[in-house]
């Protein structure tokens, strides 16, 4: 197999290796620093170069790790997520382990099928209309509650989400060309949720197990709520940018941990099942309006909320490290 993987060589250990396969250059270091201290046997494989042989022969891991993020097209990377999709089933019909295959990041790619998966679960979420042109955006949107969004079908950390606050907004949008349905142009018009203590949740699960939860308190019209990407404390403290899960700009955004109750614990471990994803995080809202929660994001791929130890009192990089060499074995 043909792969742009770099193995760790600091250790003796025979084993086959755990390969990472990955496409964001700087996400994942706090995960390769917590795999080099445990002197665990793995290999990085870079999806921007990465290729296979179809007819090659499996065996050659013990797990991949799949970290594959939907917004790689933001990166002039969209063609590793359609690779992506095909590279993971090739991986599964050949026998390998795969921690978030081709069902996780099928969801993970199409925020659609999050809502259909949300539907089938008797779940809520806010009320939405799928399309796959931006002049159908008006029309979907005559009979929702506004403000609505508008999102692309694949994003990434609030990438491309517009709000709107009357249906001429939009028709005045469309004219102009300003709706920008993605690179599968599929979208969503969705109810926008107000939320109720100007925050939303994010439940983290390793192993399709809860692990913890955090608060993002909102500012401004921002849609940006990769935790990673956090730089700030609800205590207003700045957190050192080595700190952080990647080394992102700052948004202005605060977290603080949150002790999730059994209900949404429930509730999100039956996603994560359903989804098949192993390693993720689901994200709900409150509606301020009349104290409704809203599920409405479901991610495969989760850097883990900066300085974690501090903000949730955890190690989440050893806990996915505890899991991942598990199922190695």
């Amino acid at each position: 197999m043909a792969s742009n993987a770099a193995a760790n060589s600091g250790n003796g250990n025979k084993k086959k290796p755990i390969a990472i396969y990955h496409e964001h250059p700087d996400w994942f270091r706090p995960l390769f620093t917590e795999l080099d201290k445990r002197g665990t046997n793995y290999e990085r494989l870079d999806a921007r170069t990465h290729a296979y042989d179809a007819g090659g022969a499996n065996g050659k891991y013990s797990l991949v790790f799949n970290r594959m993020s939907p917004s790689a097209y933001l990166r002039g990377n969209a063609d590793t997520i359609f690779y992506t999709l095909s590279y993971l089933k090739h991986l599964e019909d050949s026998g390998t382990r795969v921690v978030n295959g081709h069902r996780a990041f099928t969801y993970e790619t199409s925020k659609a099928l999050q809502l259909s998966l949300l539907e089938s679960l008797h779940l809520p979420f806010p009320r939405a209309k799928v399309i796959h042109r931006a002049a159908q955006a008006p029309e979907a949107a005559r009979d929702l509650r506004f403000p609505v969004v508008v999102k692309p079908n694949i994003g990434g950390s609030g990438a491309g989400v517009t709000k709107f606050e009357n249906v001429e907004a939009i028709e005045r949008a469309v004219a102009n060309n300003e709706i920008d349905l993605g690179i599968d142009n599929i979208g969503l018009v969705q109810e926008f949720i107000p939320a109720q203590g100007k925050f939303i949740t994010r439940v983290e699960v390793v192993g399709g197990k809860y692990l913890y939860a955090i608060r993002v308190h909102l500012t401004g019209e921002s849609y940006n709520l990769c935790p990673a990407d956090i730089c700030q404390t609800t205590d207003g403290k700045e957190l050192l940018r080595n700190a952080c899960a990647i080394d992102a700009v700052k948004t202005g955004l605060k977290v603080e941990g949150f002790a999730a109750p059994p209900d949404v614990i429930a509730d999100v471990e039956l996603i994560m099942k359903t989804a098949g994803i192993e390693v993720g995080g689901v994200e709900y809202i409150v509606d301020e309006r009349d104290g409704q929660r809203y599920y409405y994001d479901v991610n495969a791929l989760s850097n883990f909320v900066a300085d974690a130890t501090r903000v949730v009192g955890l190690d989440p990089h050893a806990a996915l490290v505890d899991f991942l060499e598990k199922e190695a074995r």
